[in-house]
């Protein structure tokens, strides 16, 4: 078989990410999967792998037991790629064993728990010289990477202002409760890391604007809400980013807006025109163009970049979601594993996820000074 031999750790019963993580690497027939730890649990691990249809032989007890047993096998035999699908605080120890033992990996957001970690990350994978991929799933959509496109060729001309939102309200419901906001893992620092509202979707909107812009940000203000003095963990808050001191925005993330389900919205202006795109209405982006009518494109149409097509499986009309953009993601790693000139920004790099962690730290260092600026 010429499908890459894929591991998964974590992602067991009824976890979305894992639904999402399986789902995506059988999309472009790249993958199979043949083993991993769902579950710490070995009832529940085993179970959930015999409910999949998966041979038990390569079902391992632990995270140890899968690098011990995968190291004794023969190259052609070997896992080629792990996706790694466990809380936050177990990403770095993971990712980095992996990396030691020439596995190249997919690993969920946020990267790590510290930008320390990552760039400790970011050095060993420089040394072993194999594939990381972090899954900051919405760059996958096939118009994010015409939008991209459309701004890197100055369609709309020079950037002058960007706006992106992220908002959710899961955690508006546990957050008013005293037990439930000092139970859920979210908000428990050890497990989470610094930040939850930030390392949990502000991330996402802060890669998605280096994406499509295809610019670094330079500094930023950060302002938290905590809402309650005994939780450790942001969940809200607003950013004000500079690339430069005359291209500026601002980045909108809550986890207590009611009401809302995962409503990620970007808009970036140009000298000429203005892009925009929300991700609960992917399939669609809005193009403003001085003194014309408004514009309305869509996938799987000849007028879109090559990146957006290579990536299409619908004829247009036919709408794309989620699954399909964390399996464009997949298919972007496993071009990148088979040498199979993939496209530039076909998968978000483990630089992208270091720059993720250094956003998260920067966020919090900004809020607890007194909301001052502090470079990037």
């Amino acid at each position: 078989m010429n499908k890459i031999r894929l591991g998964i750790v974590g992602g067991g019963g009824d976890s979305l990410i894992g639904v999402l993580h399986r789902i995506a690497s059988q999309m472009f027939d790249s993958y199979e999967i043949v083993g991993g730890v769902f579950n710490p649990n070995w009832e529940e691990n085993i179970g959930f792998a015999k409910e999949i249809g998966l041979k038990t032989d390569r079902v391992y007890k632990n995270f140890d037991a899968l690098i011990e047993e995968e190291n004794k096998k023969s190259k052609d035999e070997r896992m080629q790629a792990v996706s790694v699908l466990t809380p936050n605080f177990l990403h770095f120890p993971m990712a980095k064993k992996l990396l030691e033992n020439n596995f190249n990996v997919i690993c969920e957001k946020p990267l790590t728990t510290t930008y320390a970690e990552a760039q400790e990350l970011e050095k060993i994978q420089k040394e072993k010289k194999v594939v990381f991929a972090v899954t900051y799933t919405y760059t996958g959509y096939p118009m994010v990477r015409q939008m991209r496109q459309m701004i890197i060729d100055r369609e709309i001309g020079e950037i002058q202002k960007v706006d992106i939102q992220y908002y959710q309200g899961w955690i508006n419901p546990v957050i008013h409760d005293k037990e439930k906001r000092s139970t859920t893992w979210r908000l428990q620092p050890e497990k989470s890391g610094i930040s939850c509202c930030m390392g949990d979707i502000g991330t996402h909107a802060f890669n998605m604007l280096e994406y499509v812009t295809g610019m670094k940000v330079s500094s930023l203000l950060s302002d938290l809400n905590y809402v309650y003095d005994d939780n450790p963990m942001d969940v809200d808050g607003t950013i004000l980013i500079r690339f430069s001191d005359k291209i500026k925005g601002v980045i909108r993330t809550s986890q207590i807006a009611t009401g809302e389900e995962n409503n990620i919205t970007v808009a970036i202006y140009g000298s000429k025109g203005a892009i925009k795109w929300q991700q609960e209405n992917p399939n669609f982006i809005t193009l403003l163009l001085e003194n014309e009518p408004k514009k309305i494109l869509t996938p799987g149409h000849l007028y879109n970049s090559k990146n957006s097509l290579d990536i299409t499986k619908l004829p247009p009309g036919h709408p794309e979601g989620i699954f399909d953009s964390m399996g464009n993601i997949y298919k972007g790693v496993a071009k990148a594993i088979l040498n199979k000139n993939p496209i530039a920004g076909e998968y978000p790099t483990l630089e992208e996820g270091a720059r993720g962690m250094l956003f998260i730290e920067k966020v919090v260092e900004s809020h607890s000074s007194g909301n001052t600026w502090v470079s990037l």
